[in-house]
């Protein structure tokens, strides 16, 4: 699998970590991210929406909502591993003990819940989608991106985030896996100035970030080629 493409902007929250010097440090020497350093404060979300998200929903909303007010987009594409995980855990527990399940837990619990979202807050009925695909939701993501792009989309936003895992599911997880509520966005257009391949060798072992925060850290350092692993693949990228 081939594919190319430009990318013209980004933007990332994750917790200690918000405006651009924070991530530049952060990418010459990557450290652990503490998930008890505070997120920084929401300036594109409506009070009244943000107080109907769960954390890594509210910091994806909020970075699209960010993109689309710098750029004329024409589709977007969130991406998350583990989607509403928080608000559906709500709803087992609810369940199980025989409680009431909350209204807006049951209607915000799907996975394109917050590019649902996203449109509605923006007022702008563009064409969006959400997908998941384990440890390389973010890299299939691209191939989506890349698709779009193909079929004529001038201009993609691409989101991918996560939210805070329920402490409940920590004895199950893999020992490295995130528990910390991140999101990273992306815009992208058509272009020569990334390159991707692939090849089959992924460990499928459990990275310390996730997909998208390695390929922001390589970026961000301005390496002009690297690779990230996957499950089964292999993802090698070079820049021009």
């Amino acid at each position: 699998m081939k594919f190319t493409f430009n990318m013209i902007d980004w933007l990332a929250r994750a917790p200690g970590l918000s405006d651009t010097s924070q991530w530049l440090a952060w990418s010459k020497q990557p450290y652990a991210i503490d998930p008890q350093a505070p997120l920084a404060k929401l300036t594109e979300l409506p009070m009244m929406m943000a107080r109907r998200l769960n954390t890594g929903s509210k910091l994806a909303v909020e970075c699209g909502l960010a993109c689309l007010r710098r750029h004329s987009i024409d589709a977007v594409l969130y991406t998350s591993r583990h989607g509403e995980l928080e608000r559906n855990y709500r709803i087992l527990h609810a369940l199980a003990t025989e409680q009431m399940v909350s209204p807006t837990d049951f209607a915000m619990s799907v996975h394109n819940s917050a590019v649902g979202n996203l449109t509605i807050t923006s007022k702008q009925p563009i064409v969006s989608s959400s997908l998941s695909a384990g440890l390389d939701t973010f890299q299939q993501g691209l191939c989506e991106v890349a698709c779009l792009l193909q079929s004529g989309y001038q201009r993609v936003l691409m989101v991918d985030f996560d939210g805070f895992l329920p402490e409940f599911y920590h004895p199950m997880l893999p020992k490295n896996m995130p528990v910390w509520p991140y999101a990273v966005a992306f815009v992208f257009e058509v272009g020569n100035g990334f390159a991707c391949s692939s090849q089959r060798g992924g460990d499928g072992d459990e990275p310390v970030f996730p997909q998208s925060l390695q390929f922001l850290q390589h970026y961000l350092s301005d390496q002009q080629q690297f690779m990230i692993s996957g499950e089964k693949l292999q993802w090698f990228w070079s820049r021009s």
